[in-house]
Protein backbone atom coordinates (compact mmCIF):
# COMPACT_ATOMS: atom_id res chain seq x y z
CA UNK A 1 0.00 0.00 0.00
CA UNK A 2 3.04 2.40 0.78
CA UNK A 3 4.52 1.77 -2.42
CA UNK A 4 1.35 2.68 -4.30
CA UNK A 5 1.28 5.52 -2.30
CA UNK A 6 4.57 6.44 -3.09
CA UNK A 7 3.96 6.31 -7.13
CA UNK A 8 0.34 7.91 -7.14
CA UNK A 9 2.36 10.80 -5.68
CA UNK A 10 5.43 10.84 -7.54
CA UNK A 11 2.78 10.62 -10.44
CA UNK A 12 1.15 13.99 -9.09
CA UNK A 13 4.02 15.44 -8.77
CA UNK A 14 4.95 14.88 -12.24
CA UNK A 15 1.56 15.48 -13.87
CA UNK A 16 1.81 19.10 -11.54
CA UNK A 17 5.24 19.61 -13.10
CA UNK A 18 4.04 19.57 -16.48
CA UNK A 19 0.74 21.40 -16.24
CA UNK A 20 3.25 24.29 -14.35
CA UNK A 21 5.64 23.85 -17.73
CA UNK A 22 2.63 24.12 -19.84
CA UNK A 23 1.23 26.83 -17.73
CA UNK A 24 4.37 28.79 -18.65
CA UNK A 25 4.06 28.17 -22.65
CA UNK A 26 0.33 29.74 -22.50
CA UNK A 27 1.48 32.63 -20.41
CA UNK A 28 4.68 33.52 -22.91
CA UNK A 29 3.83 32.06 -26.43
CA UNK A 30 1.27 31.16 -29.33
CA UNK A 31 0.57 28.06 -30.85
CA UNK A 32 2.78 29.90 -34.04
CA UNK A 33 6.34 29.50 -34.75
CA UNK A 34 9.04 32.41 -34.92
CA UNK A 35 12.00 31.93 -37.30
CA UNK A 36 15.13 34.30 -36.94
CA UNK A 37 17.13 34.35 -40.42
CA UNK A 38 20.55 34.93 -39.13
CA UNK A 39 24.08 35.24 -41.14
CA UNK A 40 27.24 33.84 -39.53
CA UNK A 41 30.50 35.01 -40.96
CA UNK A 42 34.38 35.03 -39.79
CA UNK A 43 36.65 32.94 -39.81
CA UNK A 44 39.03 30.04 -37.54
CA UNK A 45 39.45 32.85 -34.96
CA UNK A 46 36.60 35.07 -34.63
CA UNK A 47 33.06 35.62 -36.03
CA UNK A 48 30.03 37.65 -36.30
CA UNK A 49 26.50 37.13 -36.06
CA UNK A 50 23.49 39.62 -38.06
CA UNK A 51 20.27 39.11 -38.23
CA UNK A 52 18.75 39.14 -41.78
CA UNK A 53 14.92 38.71 -41.32
CA UNK A 54 12.45 37.58 -38.70
CA UNK A 55 9.49 34.92 -40.19
CA UNK A 56 6.49 33.98 -39.07
CA UNK A 57 5.35 30.42 -39.63
CA UNK A 58 2.13 28.68 -38.68
CA UNK A 59 3.04 25.92 -35.91
CA UNK A 60 5.44 25.29 -33.30
CA UNK A 61 5.83 21.34 -33.27
CA UNK A 62 8.15 21.60 -30.21
CA UNK A 63 7.94 20.65 -26.87
CA UNK A 64 5.84 23.16 -24.65
CA UNK A 65 6.34 21.32 -21.14
CA UNK A 66 10.80 21.62 -21.68
CA UNK A 67 10.83 24.89 -22.64
CA UNK A 68 14.97 25.21 -21.07
CA UNK A 69 16.94 22.45 -22.81
CA UNK A 70 17.97 20.02 -20.61
CA UNK A 71 20.56 18.55 -22.82
CA UNK A 72 23.53 21.46 -22.76
CA UNK A 73 24.19 19.56 -25.95
CA UNK A 74 25.75 21.53 -29.42
CA UNK A 75 28.58 24.09 -30.33
CA UNK A 76 26.23 27.16 -29.53
CA UNK A 77 22.88 28.05 -27.36
CA UNK A 78 19.59 30.62 -28.39
CA UNK A 79 18.45 31.79 -25.38
CA UNK A 80 14.62 33.49 -25.02
CA UNK A 81 13.84 36.19 -22.39
CA UNK A 82 10.89 37.67 -21.31
CA UNK A 83 11.72 41.61 -22.28
CA UNK A 84 9.83 42.88 -18.83
CA UNK A 85 10.20 40.58 -16.41
CA UNK A 86 13.92 39.14 -17.45
CA UNK A 87 13.24 35.32 -17.10
CA UNK A 88 14.45 33.23 -19.16
CA UNK A 89 11.43 31.32 -21.26
CA UNK A 90 13.38 29.52 -23.94
CA UNK A 91 16.44 27.38 -24.95
CA UNK A 92 18.19 25.47 -27.60
CA UNK A 93 20.90 24.07 -28.42
CA UNK A 94 22.60 23.52 -32.17
CA UNK A 95 25.39 22.88 -34.14
CA UNK A 96 25.96 24.51 -37.75
CA UNK A 97 28.38 23.91 -40.87
CA UNK A 98 29.78 27.39 -40.57
CA UNK A 99 31.73 25.68 -37.13
CA UNK A 100 32.54 22.39 -38.49
CA UNK A 101 33.96 25.01 -41.52
CA UNK A 102 36.18 26.93 -38.90
CA UNK A 103 38.21 24.01 -37.99
CA UNK A 104 39.11 23.65 -41.53
CA UNK A 105 42.54 24.58 -43.34
CA UNK A 106 40.62 26.83 -45.81
CA UNK A 107 39.45 29.12 -42.35
CA UNK A 108 42.59 30.37 -41.63
CA UNK A 109 43.07 31.73 -44.98
CA UNK A 110 39.56 32.78 -46.06
CA UNK A 111 36.75 34.62 -44.39
CA UNK A 112 33.51 33.21 -45.13
CA UNK A 113 29.84 33.87 -44.42
CA UNK A 114 27.00 31.44 -44.39
CA UNK A 115 23.29 31.37 -43.51
CA UNK A 116 21.56 30.07 -39.85
CA UNK A 117 18.37 29.67 -39.00
CA UNK A 118 16.60 29.71 -35.55
CA UNK A 119 13.42 28.79 -33.96
CA UNK A 120 10.88 29.18 -31.21
CA UNK A 121 7.98 29.39 -30.08
CA UNK A 122 6.00 32.63 -31.33
CA UNK A 123 6.14 35.05 -28.23
CA UNK A 124 3.28 36.97 -27.23
CA UNK A 125 5.24 39.89 -25.75
CA UNK A 126 8.70 41.31 -26.43
CA UNK A 127 11.35 39.14 -25.64
CA UNK A 128 15.33 39.69 -25.98
CA UNK A 129 17.43 36.84 -27.77
CA UNK A 130 20.92 35.66 -27.84
CA UNK A 131 23.13 33.42 -28.93
CA UNK A 132 26.32 32.17 -27.48
CA UNK A 133 29.47 30.31 -28.84
CA UNK A 134 31.04 27.52 -26.90
CA UNK A 135 34.32 28.08 -26.26
CA UNK A 136 37.09 25.65 -27.09
CA UNK A 137 39.75 26.52 -24.75
CA UNK A 138 37.13 26.43 -21.85
CA UNK A 139 34.33 25.34 -22.62
CA UNK A 140 32.46 28.49 -21.18
CA UNK A 141 29.84 30.15 -23.49
CA UNK A 142 30.29 33.73 -25.23
CA UNK A 143 27.69 36.01 -26.55
CA UNK A 144 27.94 36.74 -30.09
CA UNK A 145 24.17 37.89 -30.98
CA UNK A 146 21.38 39.33 -29.03
CA UNK A 147 18.62 41.60 -30.37
CA UNK A 148 14.97 42.45 -28.81
CA UNK A 149 12.28 41.22 -30.86
CA UNK A 150 8.31 42.66 -30.73
CA UNK A 151 6.21 39.65 -32.05
CA UNK A 152 3.74 42.75 -33.62
CA UNK A 153 6.59 44.57 -35.33
CA UNK A 154 4.41 44.27 -38.84
CA UNK A 155 8.29 43.71 -40.86
CA UNK A 156 7.86 40.11 -39.60
CA UNK A 157 7.41 38.46 -42.70
CA UNK A 158 4.27 36.67 -43.15
CA UNK A 159 2.78 34.14 -45.71
CA UNK A 160 3.72 30.71 -47.25
CA UNK A 161 7.36 30.48 -48.53
CA UNK A 162 5.98 28.32 -51.33
CA UNK A 163 3.76 25.98 -52.71
CA UNK A 164 5.37 22.64 -52.55
CA UNK A 165 2.81 20.01 -51.46
CA UNK A 166 2.88 17.79 -47.91
CA UNK A 167 2.03 14.46 -47.72
CA UNK A 168 1.39 12.86 -44.17
CA UNK A 169 3.02 9.82 -44.75
CA UNK A 170 2.10 8.25 -40.73
CA UNK A 171 0.48 10.41 -38.55
CA UNK A 172 0.32 9.23 -34.83
CA UNK A 173 -1.13 12.28 -32.98
CA UNK A 174 -0.60 15.96 -32.05
CA UNK A 175 2.66 17.29 -33.08
CA UNK A 176 3.14 19.09 -29.51
CA UNK A 177 3.11 15.30 -28.08
CA UNK A 178 5.33 13.72 -31.12
CA UNK A 179 8.48 13.62 -32.73
CA UNK A 180 7.71 15.65 -36.03
CA UNK A 181 9.96 14.23 -38.63
CA UNK A 182 10.05 15.84 -41.97
CA UNK A 183 11.79 14.38 -45.35
CA UNK A 184 12.54 17.27 -47.73
CA UNK A 185 12.84 16.08 -51.60
CA UNK A 186 16.38 17.31 -53.26
CA UNK A 187 17.36 17.15 -56.59
CA UNK A 188 14.23 15.15 -57.83
CA UNK A 189 12.12 16.91 -60.65
CA UNK A 190 8.32 17.12 -61.28
CA UNK A 191 8.62 13.59 -62.94
CA UNK A 192 10.56 12.05 -60.01
CA UNK A 193 8.27 12.64 -56.79
CA UNK A 194 6.90 9.39 -57.09
CA UNK A 195 9.96 8.43 -56.51
CA UNK A 196 11.03 10.72 -53.44
CA UNK A 197 7.55 9.41 -51.92
CA UNK A 198 8.60 5.55 -51.95
CA UNK A 199 11.95 7.05 -51.07
CA UNK A 200 10.49 8.34 -47.93
CA UNK A 201 8.66 5.61 -47.29
CA UNK A 202 12.08 3.50 -48.08
CA UNK A 203 13.83 5.81 -45.33
CA UNK A 204 11.00 5.36 -42.57
CA UNK A 205 10.84 1.43 -43.23
CA UNK A 206 15.28 1.90 -42.58
CA UNK A 207 14.60 3.95 -39.05
CA UNK A 208 11.77 1.80 -37.72
CA UNK A 209 13.50 -1.10 -38.17
CA UNK A 210 15.98 -0.22 -35.46
CA UNK A 211 16.15 -0.32 -32.16
CA UNK A 212 15.58 2.50 -30.51
CA UNK A 213 12.66 3.64 -33.36
CA UNK A 214 11.57 0.34 -33.57
CA UNK A 215 9.21 0.34 -30.31
CA UNK A 216 8.99 4.27 -30.15
CA UNK A 217 7.82 4.17 -33.42
CA UNK A 218 4.12 5.85 -32.39
CA UNK A 219 5.64 8.77 -31.15
CA UNK A 220 6.44 10.24 -34.76
CA UNK A 221 4.67 11.66 -36.97
CA UNK A 222 6.20 11.79 -40.42
CA UNK A 223 5.37 13.82 -43.73
CA UNK A 224 7.37 14.92 -46.73
CA UNK A 225 7.37 18.02 -48.60
CA UNK A 226 7.68 17.95 -52.44
CA UNK A 227 9.89 20.10 -53.20
CA UNK A 228 10.54 20.11 -56.80
CA UNK A 229 14.00 20.58 -58.69
CA UNK A 230 14.62 21.82 -62.00
CA UNK A 231 16.91 19.38 -62.87
CA UNK A 232 17.93 16.12 -60.99
CA UNK A 233 20.63 14.72 -58.76
CA UNK A 234 23.32 17.53 -56.57
CA UNK A 235 25.97 19.27 -57.92
CA UNK A 236 29.82 17.88 -57.97
CA UNK A 237 31.83 20.50 -58.04
CA UNK A 238 35.00 18.48 -58.13
CA UNK A 239 33.67 17.11 -61.50
CA UNK A 240 32.46 20.08 -63.04
CA UNK A 241 28.64 19.09 -62.68
CA UNK A 242 26.70 21.56 -61.95
CA UNK A 243 22.55 21.41 -61.66
CA UNK A 244 19.39 23.27 -60.67
CA UNK A 245 18.32 22.19 -57.78
CA UNK A 246 15.67 23.87 -54.74
CA UNK A 247 18.17 23.61 -52.07
CA UNK A 248 21.54 23.69 -54.22
CA UNK A 249 23.20 20.51 -52.48
CA UNK A 250 26.90 19.47 -53.45
CA UNK A 251 28.98 17.08 -52.45
CA UNK A 252 33.31 17.66 -52.29
CA UNK A 253 31.96 20.22 -48.93
CA UNK A 254 35.46 20.92 -47.46
CA UNK A 255 37.07 19.41 -50.68
CA UNK A 256 36.21 16.07 -48.96
CA UNK A 257 34.51 14.10 -51.96
CA UNK A 258 31.84 12.46 -50.28
CA UNK A 259 30.74 15.31 -47.47
CA UNK A 260 26.97 15.74 -49.32
CA UNK A 261 25.68 19.22 -47.81
CA UNK A 262 23.05 21.75 -48.41
CA UNK A 263 25.43 24.94 -47.19
CA UNK A 264 22.18 27.19 -47.22
CA UNK A 265 20.35 26.33 -44.00
CA UNK A 266 18.07 29.08 -44.32
CA UNK A 267 17.45 27.84 -47.47
CA UNK A 268 16.55 24.36 -46.54
CA UNK A 269 14.22 25.80 -43.43
CA UNK A 270 12.54 28.20 -46.19
CA UNK A 271 10.97 25.09 -47.85
CA UNK A 272 10.65 23.25 -44.79
CA UNK A 273 8.25 25.81 -43.69
CA UNK A 274 5.26 24.62 -44.93
CA UNK A 275 5.05 21.53 -42.37
CA UNK A 276 5.24 21.50 -39.12
CA UNK A 277 8.72 19.50 -37.51
CA UNK A 278 11.02 18.81 -35.34
CA UNK A 279 13.88 17.31 -37.31
CA UNK A 280 14.71 17.64 -41.13
CA UNK A 281 16.19 15.40 -43.01
CA UNK A 282 16.64 16.07 -46.73
CA UNK A 283 17.27 13.01 -48.93
CA UNK A 284 19.32 13.88 -51.98
CA UNK A 285 18.37 12.36 -55.38
CA UNK A 286 21.67 10.48 -56.54
CA UNK A 287 23.19 6.71 -56.64
CA UNK A 288 26.62 8.20 -55.17
CA UNK A 289 27.74 7.58 -51.49
CA UNK A 290 27.49 10.65 -49.42
CA UNK A 291 25.46 12.67 -46.68
CA UNK A 292 26.09 14.70 -43.23
CA UNK A 293 24.16 15.16 -40.49
CA UNK A 294 24.55 18.41 -38.27
CA UNK A 295 22.82 18.41 -34.53
CA UNK A 296 19.48 20.78 -34.49
CA UNK A 297 20.34 21.75 -38.21
CA UNK A 298 19.51 18.76 -40.79
CA UNK A 299 20.60 15.91 -41.90
CA UNK A 300 20.73 14.73 -45.45
CA UNK A 301 22.33 11.73 -47.39
CA UNK A 302 21.96 9.82 -50.97
CA UNK A 303 18.72 8.00 -52.01
CA UNK A 304 20.35 5.11 -54.10
CA UNK A 305 23.12 3.25 -52.52
CA UNK A 306 23.46 -0.18 -51.12
CA UNK A 307 24.75 1.86 -48.08
CA UNK A 308 22.14 4.12 -47.86
CA UNK A 309 19.39 2.59 -45.15
CA UNK A 310 22.85 2.47 -42.47
CA UNK A 311 24.15 6.42 -43.86
CA UNK A 312 20.86 7.48 -43.41
CA UNK A 313 20.13 6.06 -39.92
CA UNK A 314 23.99 7.14 -38.73
CA UNK A 315 23.54 10.96 -40.39
CA UNK A 316 19.87 10.98 -38.46
CA UNK A 317 21.37 10.00 -35.03
CA UNK A 318 23.92 13.42 -35.32
CA UNK A 319 20.82 15.87 -36.25
CA UNK A 320 18.48 14.64 -33.97
CA UNK A 321 19.91 13.07 -31.09
CA UNK A 322 23.28 14.82 -30.86
CA UNK A 323 25.48 11.62 -31.50
CA UNK A 324 29.24 11.97 -32.34
CA UNK A 325 31.01 10.04 -34.55
CA UNK A 326 32.96 7.44 -32.88
CA UNK A 327 35.44 6.67 -36.04
CA UNK A 328 38.69 8.10 -35.99
CA UNK A 329 40.65 6.22 -38.81
CA UNK A 330 39.19 7.60 -41.71
CA UNK A 331 40.36 10.92 -43.83
CA UNK A 332 37.74 13.91 -42.74
CA UNK A 333 38.61 17.92 -43.07
CA UNK A 334 39.07 18.84 -39.63
CA UNK A 335 41.68 19.71 -37.25
CA UNK A 336 42.19 20.04 -33.36
CA UNK A 337 38.20 19.27 -33.73
CA UNK A 338 38.34 18.54 -29.69
CA UNK A 339 40.15 19.66 -26.96
CA UNK A 340 41.13 17.07 -25.06
CA UNK A 341 40.94 18.90 -21.77
CA UNK A 342 37.53 19.41 -21.59
CA UNK A 343 34.36 17.10 -21.68
CA UNK A 344 32.39 16.88 -24.82
CA UNK A 345 29.17 17.61 -25.51
CA UNK A 346 28.17 14.73 -26.97
CA UNK A 347 26.97 11.86 -25.15
CA UNK A 348 28.44 9.09 -27.00
CA UNK A 349 32.12 10.19 -26.24
CA UNK A 350 34.59 11.53 -23.32
CA UNK A 351 37.68 12.59 -22.57
CA UNK A 352 37.13 11.05 -18.73
CA UNK A 353 37.45 14.66 -17.86
CA UNK A 354 33.67 14.48 -16.51
CA UNK A 355 32.96 10.55 -16.58
CA UNK A 356 30.22 10.78 -14.39
CA UNK A 357 27.94 12.65 -16.87
CA UNK A 358 28.70 10.21 -19.63
CA UNK A 359 28.13 6.39 -19.46
CA UNK A 360 30.44 5.76 -16.10
CA UNK A 361 26.61 4.38 -14.71
CA UNK A 362 26.36 1.62 -17.62
CA UNK A 363 29.75 0.11 -17.47
CA UNK A 364 30.12 -3.54 -17.60
CA UNK A 365 26.75 -3.37 -18.89
CA UNK A 366 25.59 -4.73 -21.95
CA UNK A 367 29.50 -4.53 -23.35
CA UNK A 368 29.79 -0.66 -22.70
CA UNK A 369 33.50 0.12 -21.50
CA UNK A 370 35.73 2.27 -22.67
CA UNK A 371 37.79 1.81 -26.13
CA UNK A 372 40.00 4.74 -27.00
CA UNK A 373 39.55 6.19 -30.36
CA UNK A 374 36.53 8.34 -31.72
CA UNK A 375 35.68 12.05 -32.86
CA UNK A 376 37.94 11.79 -35.53
CA UNK A 377 40.57 11.26 -32.90
CA UNK A 378 43.15 7.95 -32.27
CA UNK A 379 44.09 9.12 -28.78
CA UNK A 380 42.05 11.34 -25.48
CA UNK A 381 38.96 10.32 -26.83
CA UNK A 382 36.98 6.77 -25.74
CA UNK A 383 33.64 5.27 -27.18
CA UNK A 384 31.26 2.58 -25.54
CA UNK A 385 31.83 0.09 -27.39
CA UNK A 386 34.58 -1.38 -29.87
CA UNK A 387 32.00 -1.25 -32.90
CA UNK A 388 28.75 0.93 -32.92
CA UNK A 389 26.21 2.01 -36.14
CA UNK A 390 28.30 5.93 -35.15
CA UNK A 391 31.14 4.09 -35.94
CA UNK A 392 31.18 1.95 -38.94
CA UNK A 393 28.33 0.96 -41.72
CA UNK A 394 28.63 -2.47 -41.23
CA UNK A 395 27.50 -2.66 -37.95
CA UNK A 396 23.36 -3.11 -37.58
CA UNK A 397 22.58 -1.81 -34.20
CA UNK A 398 23.07 1.22 -31.83
CA UNK A 399 25.09 0.36 -28.21
CA UNK A 400 23.38 1.04 -25.37
CA UNK A 401 24.59 4.41 -24.10
CA UNK A 402 23.57 5.66 -27.70
CA UNK A 403 20.14 4.22 -27.28
CA UNK A 404 19.69 5.86 -24.30
CA UNK A 405 20.45 9.18 -25.69
CA UNK A 406 18.04 8.03 -29.10
CA UNK A 407 15.32 7.43 -26.36
CA UNK A 408 15.70 10.41 -23.90
CA UNK A 409 15.69 12.89 -27.05
CA UNK A 410 12.10 10.94 -27.92
CA UNK A 411 11.22 11.44 -24.19
CA UNK A 412 12.09 15.61 -25.08
CA UNK A 413 9.72 15.79 -27.41
CA UNK A 414 6.79 13.57 -26.10
CA UNK A 415 6.45 13.76 -22.87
Amino acid sequence: MKKIFVILMMTGILTLSSCFAQSDYDRYFTDAKLRLDLVFAGNNSSEQVFLNQLVAEDVWAGTRTQLVDPFGYGEFRFEAYDAASGKKIFTNGFSTLFSEWQTTEESHRVNKAMNVSLSMPYPKDKVKVRVTRRQFEDGSYKEIFNCEIDPADKLIKRGKANNFEVVDVMINGESKNKVDLLFVAEGYTVDEMDKFMADVNKFMGYLFDIEPYKHRKNDFNIRAVKSVSEESGPDFPHKDIWKNTVLNSHFYTFETDRYLTAPDQTLVSSVASVAPYDAIYVIVNTKTYGGGGIYNYYGLSMSDHHWEATVFVHEFGHSFAGLADEYFDSDVAYEDFYNLKLEPWEPNITTQVNFDAKWKDMMGKDGVDLWEGGGYMAKGIWRPVDMCKMRVNTVGTFCPVCVRAIEKMIDYYCK
